[in-house]
């Protein structure tokens, strides 16, 4: 708020405008950029956001990680971490306090480092090293583990305890080899292909405990990487925290999330095997005594068939005799069968054939009746047709046509049959007994009645 009495007088500024100015000008003047520092009074309050200092050698500054951003971070900020944050600089009015609003956060050097951890990955993925294929199954029994770590790691610790309190009858290996600072992992690999050479555990664990991403750049190596893909034997990784991945988890058979968890996949527990063995201890009796049972049924009943020779051959004779008995029955009997059915139906077609002599005397007879009527039944029909056509020879036109008659037609073919119907000089036709005229009326008389 201005307050401004006099024209004459400079504004004065409240210490919420001065403020509020000085914020926007630092925000102008310093975009988004990274901080480099450590981590210190690392405080996350309930409402999810991150209240911290970073500082260096010379300096300090305070910083605020709302909720809504480091809801995205990987990791939780610990006293004393290393970190590089991604910050705008501003100012918090409700104290005038000069600090840093962080919208992202990575431990110090991650970028590069993470770098190139992915293109060293990029390149092993591309040789093969990470097929699922080419990775084996760890032996169901381990008489022997071998161990690549620190002897002063606390993992060993963890691992010698897990071992002990799981299997306390495997033996166990120690190739001892630094895990971390220069040259850690040449030794690492050396340590690793070591115990590949010598062959004598059957499951190698390769392992070491939590830390930053610097520490664990040891098992980001190539040099680790093919050791671990060309040992001979199964390579279980237990390295870092559970969210903690390397190189080595990629390359490695199985990947373990800490130490401890790789030390309980390598072995089984003694008292598992143990009940396992008591249970096929008690399945093995149980089938043996099944077996043992089986086998005294079967004698027994192969005793009461167990019979003297005389006995045998006895019961065969007779046997043999009954055969050849149904063998004579069996021939004997259905030519009889046969024999007894063909007199039946002879007999049965004897009572039922029929004396045919009185019918064929009859048939004779209506033979000669039905050829008598014939005969009468034509000699009618032709006298009757002999009369017809002397009556039609009678009707006939053309006898009256060669008595000298003629047929008269117009030049219609219609017959003429009165004067009346001709007029001079029309042509007509006059249909003669042997043939036609044409002839042309000169004159037409009608018929006087006689009186």
């Amino acid at each position: 708020m201005l307050l401004n009495p006099s024209t004459d007088t400079p504004p004065v500024l409240t210490v919420t405008a001065l403020n509020q100015a000085v914020a926007r000008l630092l925000e102008r003047s310093f975009p988004l950029t990274w901080i480099a520092g450590e981590v210190s009074n690392f405080t996350r309050a309930s409402s999810g956001h991150w209240y911290f200092t970073l500082k260096d050698d010379g300096a300090q500054v305070r910083a605020v990680m709302f909720r809504g951003r480091a809801q995205y971070a990987d990791f939780l900020p610990r006293e004393g971490d290393k970190v590089e944050v991604r910050a705008l600089v501003t100012l918090y009015g409700a104290r005038g306090d000069y600090q840093i609003n962080v919208e992202a956060i990575r431990r110090a050097g991650i970028g590069a480092l993470y770098e190139a951890f992915l293109r060293l990955k990029e390149k092993l993925g591309a040789q093969g090293l990470f097929d699922p294929e080419r990775k084996r199954a760890l032996p169901m029994f381990a008489r022997t583990v071998g161990i690549v770590t620190s002897l002063q790691a606390a993992a060993l610790r963890d691992v010698l305890t897990a071992l002990a309190r799981r299997a306390p009858h495997v033996s166990v290996i120690v190739y001892p080899t630094p895990v971390q600072g220069q040259q850690a992992a040449e030794k690492i690999a050396a340590a690793i292909n070591l115990a590949s050479r010598r062959a004598e555990c059957d499951v190698l664990l390769v392992c070491r405990g939590g830390g930053s991403m610097e520490d664990l750049m040891s098992f980001n190596d190539e040099a680790v990487a093919h050791a671990i893909a060309a040992c001979s034997m199964p390579v279980i990784a237990g390295i870092g925290h559970e969210t903690d991945f390397t190189i080595a988890d990629f390359c490695a058979d199985v990947r373990a999330a800490t130490p401890t968890a790789a030390a309980e996949m390598a072995v089984t527990p003694r008292a598992n095997w143990l009940a396992s063995l008591q249970a096929d201890a008690f399945d093995l009796q149980r089938a043996m005594r099944r077996t043992l049972d089986g086998a005294m049924q079967t004698l027994d009943r192969q005793a009461q068939r167990l019979q003297s020779p005389l006995q045998q051959i006895g019961r065969q004779r007779l046997k043999l005799l009954a055969l050849s008995t149904a063998m004579t029955h069996a021939h004997r009997a259905p030519l009889q069968q046969a024999r007894f059915a063909l007199e039946r139906r002879a007999a049965r077609h004897a009572a039922c054939r029929p004396d045919v002599a009185p019918l064929r005397a009859q048939l004779l007879a209506l033979a000669q009746r039905s050829s008598a009527s014939m005969k009468a039944t034509a000699t009618h029909r032709r006298a009757t047709l002999d009369g017809l056509a002397a009556q039609l020879a009678l009707l006939n036109p053309q006898r009256t046509l060669a008595r000298g008659y003629a047929i008269v037609t117009d030049a219609k073919g219609l017959i003429v049959r009165a004067p009346s119907q001709l007029m001079p000089r029309q042509r007509i036709t006059l249909r003669l007994a042997e043939g036609s005229a044409d002839v042309t009326v000169a004159e037409v008389q009608a018929l006087v009645p006689l009186a």
